[in-house]
């Protein structure tokens, strides 16, 4: 942990959140993962030992708490009310990269893990039909997890990269690119349908639906700098 030897409190809670991987565990937390196999989910390039250590380190800065869960093996991490208060700094956060740090997407930043794992603690189930329904994502553009399920059935769902043997109700199609700028606000929906960037198709009802139950990141409706110029006038000043 990083000691940088001021009393100035931007200071002291960098000290404490400067780390690599500790803003995303408690923009995780503040989403509702308490589980560390679900925190996994939501940063899927961090590697156990490196959680397990940035959870320790929240613990002893009374950021969190680890409980045992009744009846069950393992642990469950909550945010204490020092954690809870970081919410609107996290929101905060999230505005100003939407405006200023999102330029262009990389090739090693097009996450699909996370990109699904994101829409499926969003997706709206009260948009849905009654019972299951069973959602396939499809990738053309990859050759490893190219094909995502996301079995919802009312309040509960399951996320799959290998079939689970279900009648799919029906299929997205997309390169992984183009859903997650869809996804972002950064392509509007009804452009990308219309040019089939991107598709849907199976049940009607599941179909026309798809803006209500496929509701965007809840950064996407950030307001941008209208271009690229603006924005490095504004850093400029000129």
């Amino acid at each position: 942990m990083a000691k940088y030897g001021q009393f100035c409190p931007v200071a002291k809670s960098s000290e404490i959140l400067g780390d690599t991987w500790t803003l995303l565990i408690v923009r995780e937390l503040l989403l509702g993962s308490t589980r560390f196999s679900v925190l996994q989910k939501g940063m899927p390039r961090i590697s156990p030992t490196v959680l397990n250590t940035r959870l320790k380190d929240l613990e002893t800065q009374g950021v969190i708490v680890r409980r045992p869960i009744s009846g069950q093996r393992g642990h469950e991490y909550r945010l204490t009310p020092a954690g809870k208060e970081l919410a609107p700094v996290i929101e905060a956060l999230a505005v100003w990269g939407m405006r200023w740090a999102r330029d262009e997407l990389h090739d090693n930043e097009a996450d699909v893990s996370f990109l699904m794992f994101d829409i499926e603690r969003s997706i709206v189930a009260d948009e849905l039909p009654d019972g299951e329904t069973v959602l396939c994502f499809q990738f053309p553009d990859l050759e490893d997890f190219s094909t995502w399920w996301v079995v919802c059935d009312g309040g509960q769902r399951d996320l799959c990269y290998q079939d689970p043997g279900k009648d799919v109700s029906a299929y997205i199609r997309g390169k992984s690119r183009d859903l997650i700028g869809v996804w972002m606000g950064d392509i509007p929906m009804a452009e990308a349908l219309g040019d089939q960037r991107l598709t849907i198709h199976g049940e009607s009802l599941i179909c026309q639906r798809f803006s209500k139950w496929f509701p965007l990141s809840s950064a996407a409706a950030v307001p941008r700098p209208a271009s690229r110029v603006e924005r490095d006038v504004s850093r400029t000043g000129s």
